[in-house]
C-alpha cells in the first residue's frame, strides 16, 4: 500500500491548517495512508524531507507551507534555500513529491492560496505527489 508523509511547515498555523487538511482530504480520497509531521517553518523542510527519504517508510512526500512577504530580505532567502533544498533532493534522492510551499506578498493572498475552496495549493500538492508516484513505479 502507498504511503505518503506529508511534512507541514507551522510558522504561519491557520495557513498551515488549511493546506494539511485539503493535503488530507485528497488523499482520503483516494484511500492513501499518509503520516502528518508539523516543521517549525519552510526553512527547516529540507533537512526533514533528507531524514524521512533516509527512513526508507514512504512511497512519496508532500512538502506544505508559506513565506509572506516582510520588511526584509529574510523572505528571499527562505523561499530560494527551501526550494532549492526541497528540488535538490528530490532530483538526488528519485523521491515522488507534491509540492505546496506557498509564497505570497501578504496574508490575504496566502489564504486565498490555502484556501480548499479557492486556489487549494495543498490539495493541488497532493495530486501531484500520487501522480510522481504513480510515475516513479513506472519508469523506475
Amino acid at each position: 500500500m502507498t504511503k505518503i508523509l506529508i511534512l507541514e511547515a507551522r510558522f504561519y498555523q491557520e495557513i498551515g491548517d488549511n493546506l494539511a487538511n485539503a493535503a488530507i482530504a485528497e488523499l482520503e480520497k483516494a484511500d492513501v495512508d499518509y503520516e502528518r509531521i508539523q516543521i517549525p517553518g519552510c526553512f527547516e523542510i529540507p533537512a526533514a524531507l533528507a531524514m524521512a527519504v533516509m527512513s526508507e517508510k514512504y512511497n512519496g512526500f508532500i512538502v506544505l507551507g508559506c513565506v509572506i512577504r516582510g520588511e526584509t530580505s529574510h523572505y528571499d532567502y527562505v523561499c530560494g534555500e527551501s526550494a532549492r533544498g526541497v528540488n535538490d533532493i528530490a532530483i538526488s534522492k528519485k523521491i515522488a513529491l507534491g509540492y505546496g510551499i506557498i509564497t505570497a506578498e501578504n496574508h490575504e493572498q496566502a489564504n486565498v492560496r490555502a484556501d480548499a475552496g479557492q486556489k487549494n495549493i495543498g490539495g493541488r500538492a497532493t495530486l501531484a505527489c500520487l501522480s510522481m508516484v504513480k510515475i516513479k513505479e513506472k519508469l523506475l
